[in-house]
């Protein structure tokens, strides 16, 4: 591993959400359902820009084998079809969770500090370089493991929530793998300066703050 991508993978090794609190505190089974369902509510609002920020990021990519792979990462959330995509997913696990389709697509009752945290994600991805949007995808190196750690925890502190609404976190295992891999790559081929390598990390860390930042504000709601 060259010392670059060592920088990189030590970023969200310190500073990745599995170790915030209400992450800590979800996996241990403590949170109410109330708490629980706040959370899928105001995580909704991340999941449904991710196809939006991965739109400005396709924007940046030079060449029509890049664009093909990042247009890859839309279809997955936005999905090829009405009723497919991790979006759609997600609305299940609310609807699992017994929360309304509806009021999850209002955007209602989704918390001020959430707003501004998605805010800036997408407008880093939107303003930002190319290596400055592709790094901060680079979370998703530890979205697999999280997503093992969170069906597990799942399937046995919240038993009330089916299984349907967990296939979600099961494709993400996959998906999150290579999304990273492919991001890894390119980051690693694209920022061949200091600079680049600096805003590279930087836009990691920020990453990581949005998540973090978005947990904080459930965290203090519910």
């Amino acid at each position: 591993m060259n010392p670059f991508e060592a920088e990189l993978r030590a970023v969200p090794e310190e500073r990745y959400h599995h170790l915030h609190p209400f992450n800590l505190r979800m996996h241990a089974g403590e949170l109410s359902q109330a708490e629980l369902r706040g959370w899928i509510l105001n995580r909704f609002h991340y999941q449904r820009n991710i196809p939006v920020k991965d739109a400005h990021v396709l924007a940046k990519l030079p060449t029509s084998d890049l664009r093909r792979m990042w247009l890859r990462r839309i279809q997955d959330h936005d999905g090829a079809a009405p009723g497919e995509g991790g979006i759609e997913r997600w609305l299940r696990l609310g609807e699992a969770a017994g929360l309304d389709r509806d009021l999850l697509l209002s955007g209602e009752g989704v918390l001020p500090g959430v707003r501004m945290a998605v805010d800036g994600y997408v407008n880093l991805c939107r303003n930002g370089t190319l290596v400055e949007a592709v790094a901060s995808s680079l979370t998703e190196l530890f979205a697999p493991d999280l997503m093992r750690t969170r069906i597990a925890a799942f399937e046995k502190h919240y038993p009330w929530i089916g299984a349907e609404g967990l296939r979600y976190f099961r494709i993400r295992v996959d998906q999150g793998r290579q999304d990273s891999g492919e991001a890894l790559a390119l980051v690693l081929d694209r920022a061949r300066t200091r600079e680049d390598r600096d805003r590279a990390v930087a836009a990691l860390r920020f990453k990581c703050d949005v998540l973090w930042a978005l947990l904080d504000a459930v965290d203090g709601a519910y």
